[in-house]
């Protein structure tokens, strides 16, 4: 098995590095390539849905971005210890009818030896937008990458 690093323990400078990779990876919106940061049998919690595997998270994921149209995210470091990283992140989309909206939300980490993620808990709350209201638009630019994204 490859590994994916970096790898845990974490220092404060490889959980920065481990949370971007996931923002870029997730901004892609490809199911496909944000599964490979999962471990084979990963476990996750996304709101009140449960899924197990890859094949599950790739699914999952597809339908996610099937129906948030204009996906753009920011996540940030909020702690870690050993082979766990917890995030805050905020996300925009609108759905099929033009409706804005802004996901604010927290995750909890786990990650094997191989740097994969074995477990992901996300708790997750939307409150609709305007579009005038949008700060997200796409992918984080190199200029604030290392920035912490506010609140409001």
């Amino acid at each position: 098995m490859a590994d994916r690093p970096p790898l845990p323990p974490f220092t404060r400078e490889t959980a920065v590095q481990k949370v971007q990779a996931a923002e870029d990876a997730w901004n892609t919106r490809d199911p496909e390539r944000v599964a490979l940061a999962y471990s084979e049998d990963s476990v996750w919690r996304n709101r009140d849905t449960f899924v197990t595997g890859r094949a599950a998270i790739v699914e999952l994921l597809a339908a996610k971005w099937a129906r948030e149209l204009d996906y753009a995210l920011r996540k940030d470091l909020w702690a870690f210890d050993g082979n766990r990283i917890a995030v805050r992140f905020q996300y925009e989309c609108h759905d099929a009818d033009g409706r804005w909206w802004r996901s604010y939300g927290n995750e909890l980490w786990e990650f094997d030896g191989h740097g994969l993620m074995t477990r992901r808990e996300a708790s997750i709350n939307d409150v609709p937008i305007e579009e005038h209201e949008r700060r997200i638009h796409g992918p984080r630019p190199e200029s604030e990458r290392g920035l912490s994204f506010p609140l409001r």
